[in-house]
């Protein structure tokens, strides 16, 4: 290997949504994943294929959550982002004779781009990658390209969790569904919203009812459950390290209700501890004494997260929320921050390449200018630089171009090198250890987003049911009768889907209230509906008719994880 550069950009991917197929269409169903698919999935595979063939180093870190994997491996999937693929190539069409019809030639000529572009993702997913997107992700990791990470099975959020059986179900599920989907054993996980509790007391949050759960005097750190499932590393938000509020809360620009938020309190962080190396995360426990923590670049986050300060509100971009129906196409740019509407200017794609140059020219000197201030350290610095995918491609309709740019101008760099997480790990391990507070990188920097007033009943459904699961497990797990033992696995399932952090998202950022809502309610019935019938069929062998064709719907509908059985919850915890 050549000489150590100043400092290594290591880019981590966060490619995550809820369980979206069998759970309608749209707006919020599976339309959300054959658009993510579309606009973000792809065009990822399709920059880094690119900076491949031209010789590019384009080292990256990408987790895509269990739930994700699981879904396009489906064979539901292929078919039906096929004909979403038709759908849009159609639509635009149709749009283009209505505006020749009416004399807009330049909006004619937008529609017939967004026809080619449809129809060049239908050709890539079908000819290029045969249908499969899990393979072609593992293709780029067998050459090297990305490191992929793993993540909780259902983006469960692990600090609110009433049983440590829910915690290693989550881990230990994410764990092999990246190894069966991918092919490879992850090293690194993404906590779901990079939420982390340290060990100590643990009992029922404030405003949540817990009736008959007792509190745990000593539950282990989240390091502690890692460490168990074989994995290396996780990534935590700045203030973790630093002591300190979130600066520049993740999900603060999706908040549309802005009550007041409530901050963690933490100690001021102690000096010398950088944000821009790796530590040891201090367990309790010498099990837990190999995991390593890597801690969010607030700098480069700035300029790639915010809409209103960052790279992805310049005026000459896409506008994400005007679309023209039917179809959804978007023919208008965002054109300033305060501007309505119904006042867009139309999208103009030739103007945008200057922007892209400028920004990714500002956006390397500024990753050249952070690591060059990093002095007295070990080893050369890294700066961790944590998205969600779904931000490139989908939220910015620019940004993989971006991520291309970038890394085109790191071609070659002596003070900049891409590199994986884990591969930062084999050169550079930690060398000291730190004990991280409790917090996640939403809005306040604690658990806000996921607790609140408008969420709590989701949480006393969620406890209701994992302590039902616990029992049911401990009673029925082990009986020699694969009937029963495949309803005790559906009802993990349905736990696990009721256990999604995005319900409490959605109805906190009022991004799909009712639709979240709809969900967590449909998921605790399924779930008490199903474990009354599983104790009828272990008490009697019998199920009726109408019980039976309820079964064999969830068994239809929901089909995750198909290894999953009840054994970890039957082990208690």
């Amino acid at each position: 290997m050549s000489e150590a550069p100043t400092g290594y950009f290591a880019l981590v991917l966060h490619t995550h949504l809820p369980y979206h197929l069998g759970h309608s269409t749209w707006p919020h169903g599976t339309d959300t994943l054959y658009e993510a698919a579309a606009a973000c999935y792809i065009p990822t595979l399709e920059v880094l294929e690119r900076l491949a063939a031209e010789g590019k180093p384009a080292a990256l870190t990408i987790g895509i959550t269990p739930i994700v994997a699981e879904q396009l491996a489906d064979p539901r999937f292929a078919p039906g982002f096929v004909a979403y693929l038709d759908m849009k190539c159609r639509y635009a069409q149709e749009n283009a004779a209505g505006f020749r019809e009416h004399g807009e030639g330049h909006l004619e000529h937008l529609a017939q781009r967004w026809y080619e572009h449809f129809s060049r993702l239908k050709q890539r997913f079908v000819s290029d990658y045969g249908s499969d997107l899990p393979a072609a992700f593992r293709r780029l990791a067998e050459q090297g390209r990305l490191e992929i990470a793993t993540s909780c099975a259902t983006h469960g959020y692990l600090p609110m969790l009433s049983t440590e059986a829910s915690i290693r179900t989550q881990i230990g599920l994410g764990v092999e569904s990246c190894e069966r989907r991918f092919g490879v054993r992850p090293r690194g996980i993404w906590l779901p919203e990079c939420a982390y509790r340290p060990a100590g007391a643990w009992h029922v949050p404030e405003g949540i009812d817990g009736t008959g759960i007792p509190p745990d005097p000593g539950r282990k750190g989240v390091e502690y459950y890692v460490a168990e499932a074989g994995l290396e590393w996780f990534i935590v938000d700045t203030h973790l390290l630093e002591g300190a509020p979130a600066a520049i809360p993740v999900y603060v620009d999706r908040v549309r209700r802005k009550p007041r938020i409530f901050r963690m309190d933490m100690e001021p962080r102690p000096e010398g501890k950088s944000p821009y190396r790796p530590y040891f995360v201090a367990g309790e426990t010498p099990d837990a004494q190999g995991v390593a923590a890597f801690v969010r670049d607030p700098n480069t986050g700035l300029q790639v997260w915010s809409s209103e300060h960052g790279y992805p509100g310049d005026g000459w971009y896409l506008e994400f929320h005007k679309k023209h129906w039917p179809g959804g196409h978007k023919y208008w740019r965002i054109t300033g921050p305060d501007c309505d509407l119904a006042d867009k200017w139309q999208y103009e794609p030739d103007q945008v390449r200057d922007r892209l140059t400028s920004q990714a020219d500002h956006f390397v000197a500024l990753l050249r200018e952070t690591l060059g201030k990093q002095t007295g350290l070990t080893a050369p610095p890294v700066l961790c630089a944590p998205f969600d995918t779904e931000l490139f491609g989908h939220w910015w309709f620019e940004g993989p171009e971006f991520l291309y740019e970038v890394f085109s101008r790191l071609n070659g760099d002596s003070t900049v090198r891409p590199i994986t997480l884990s591969a930062y790990l084999d050169l550079h391990p930690p060398t000291q250890a730190v004990a991280l507070p409790e917090g996640s990188w939403g809005a306040g920097g604690g658990h806000w987003i996921w607790w609140n007033d408008w969420v709590n009943w989701i949480w006393n459904r969620v406890y209701n049911a994992e302590h039902d699961m616990q029992s049911l497990a401990q009673a029925y797990a082990q009986r020699d009768d694969p009937r029963l033992q495949q309803m005790l696995a559906q009802l993990v399932r349905t736990l696990l889907l009721l256990q999604s952090s995005d319900w409490q998202f959605l109805i906190t950022t009022d991004s799909a209230r009712d639709y979240a809502g709809d969900r967590a309610h449909g998921h605790t019935y399924d779930f008490e509906r199903l474990a009354a019938i599983t104790r009828r069929y272990a008490d009697t062998g019998e199920v009726s008719g109408d019980d039976q064709a309820f079964v064999d719907y969830l068994y239809e509908r929901d089909t995750a994880f198909p290894t999953v059985t009840a054994e970890r919850f039957a082990a208690g915890g």
